[in-house]
């Protein structure tokens, strides 16, 4: 594994100094840097466009227990949250979740976050794993899109953050005691930028490009997990990836598979097979509302049963006007597709969805690397176990973003320290086609290590993509493609490795071999 992914001379580089420097402008990242200190340099690294993270895809909405309430409270959004990760969330973590949600929507509110309302009061709906409605939303089906668009807003009105759009993080620099530097990143001309900082914050998403199914944006190739992993931070439940049971069938141009919220089913929706028949009655107590890694693979089962490609969801119990109003985008997605989800069930298939995973941190976004932290997608809290219970994301990112900021704001700042080196390589990769090995590392990924594993495959998958990144070591990677590939396959082997490690099944992690693992170790 190299150390730099990016080889370069520090001359080349054009420098900027900051307090704190954020990786990733999704909720995780933007409200990090809303909490922090107005006096507080702040600069914010964003791979692509404002347009282009996986919060803007969000649609369900945000876990929270209004309060007073007579009806909910955090223990019972605690119990469920348990229930759903497994029993290997971390409760320390829940609790925290749970019992600081309502001051952050409170913030939120006060913000002037476009929460849906009827009457002057916060609407509320349910999804699975939950035993009571307690969702927030926006636009119906567009929270992360209205959160996410609010949340920028206010940065732009800030004086002392500055946003780096197009930016791709290679590096986190590390001083000779092992403490963060600054990030080195590189622009749309592949020019590279040191970002000078000894508070780094890893706000960069998931995943979801390491699978070829995946709702992800197209830049959650992991860049932020293997530039934390490359710096020596530790990585924690890499194995726990959620497949998301109901994705429309057809991919966009660009491959991302659209989410069918599983508030449809809050509000009625039925999973029905190609007979027509509903199939979740009998595989759990809260049928088409259980847990996402039961329903994905009930839908697998289904599938495999009729040798058919996908399952129908069924919302046409529900009126046109309703669900053009509490699923406009859903109802025009569909609707571009031929698809009138007030008279026709929706064609859907489970793909990568979350990652439950990422850089291990404590309550305060801490990693174990001094300067260095994590919030959001990439940070594994522990809140979510073995899976995550569904719109407890976005909480996550509010309540562990702004626990970030302020321990920043009470660890203080200094001036990084670096002894500056040329980093130098034998060879070059320009003219190779990266984009080869990307895809053969999602195919894998997709094939070996989805929603059922076992031991051949998973060990076939990493022996190919370990020889892939063998040969990338070899290599100069100046080319965002061939960074890109190797952040890959880094995140690749960390999933595979941890898969192979846990021979049991449990939440999300589903070893169709257990029982083979079992008797041979009887």
């Amino acid at each position: 594994m190299k150390r730099y992914v990016y080889n370069f001379n520090w001359h080349e580089a054009e420098r900027v100094h900051a307090d704190v420097v954020i990786v990733g402008c999704g909720v995780a990242g933007l409200y990090t840097a809303l909490n922090l200190d107005p006096s507080t340099k702040c600069v914010m690294l964003n791979k692509a466009g404002s347009e282009q993270c996986n919060s803007i895809y969000a649609q369900g909405g945000i876990a929270t227990v209004i309060e007073p309430n007579l009806q909910d409270n955090p223990k019972r959004h605690f119990d469920d949250t348990l229930i759903a990760g497994a029993g290997l969330c971390n409760k320390e973590s829940v609790k925290v979740l749970v019992d600081e949600a309502w001051v952050n929507i409170e913030k939120l509110i006060s913000d002037n976050v476009p929460f849906d309302m009827q009457d002057g009061d916060l609407l509320l709906t349910r999804e699975g794993g939950h035993s009571r409605n307690r969702i927030l939303h926006c636009g119906g089906d567009a929270t992360g899109l209205h959160l996410t668009n609010r949340l920028y807003e206010l940065i732009l009105q800030r004086d002392n953050i500055r946003i780096y759009n197009n930016m791709l993080l290679t590096d986190i620099i590390t001083d000779e005691n092992g403490a963060v530097a600054g990030a080195l990143a590189l622009d749309e001309d592949c020019r590279p930028f040191y970002f000078a900082s000894s508070k780094v914050v890893i706000a960069s998403g998931g995943i979801g490009r390491v699978f070829k199914s995946s709702t992800n944006a197209i830049c959650a190739t992991g860049d932020g997990i293997a530039a934390a992993k490359r710096a020596g931070a530790e990585l924690k439940d890499m194995e726990f990836i959620q497949f998301h049971p109901t994705a429309l069938i057809y991919p966009n141009d660009e491959g991302r598979f659209f989410l069918i919220s599983e508030a449809l089913r809050g509000e009625g929706a039925i999973l029905r097979n190609r007979r027509s028949e509903p199939f979740m009655q009998g595989v759990h107590p809260l049928a088409d509302l259980a847990p996402r890694d039961i329903v994905a693979r009930a839908i697998v089962t289904e599938m495999k049963k009729s040798n058919f490609s996908n399952v129908y969801l069924d919302i046409t119990s529900r009126p046109r006007d309703f669900l053009k109003e509490r699923f406009p985008t859903i109802f025009r997605e569909c609707l571009s597709r031929g698809i009138d989800i007030s008279k026709d069930w929706i064609p859907v298939i489970p793909v990568q969805h979350y990652f439950m995973g990422g850089i291990k941190t404590n309550l305060d976004a801490k990693t174990n690397i001094t300067g260095l932290y994590a919030c959001g997608e990439s940070a594994c809290t522990g809140v979510h176990g073995a899976n995550r219970l569904a719109s407890n994301s976005l909480l996550e990112c509010l309540v562990f973003g702004r626990r970030c900021a302020l321990h920043i704001k009470k660890s203080g700042f200094c001036s990084p320290h670096l002894n500056e080196t040329a980093l130098i390589s034998e060879s070059s990769g320009v003219n190779i086609d990266f984009e080869q090995y990307s895809n053969e590392i999602r195919s894998l990924m997709t094939q070996k290590c989805g929603i059922t594993r076992n031991k051949p495959d998973l060990m076939e998958a990493y022996s190919r993509i370990s020889e892939i990144l063998g040969w990338l070591d070899t290599i100069e990677l100046k080319n965002p493609k061939g960074i890109e590939a190797y952040n890959q396959a880094l995140v690749a082997l960390s999933i595979l490795g941890a898969a192979i490690h846990r021979e049991k099944s449990v939440g999300a992690h589903y070893r169709s071999d257990e029982n083979v693992w079992r008797n041979t170790n009887a």
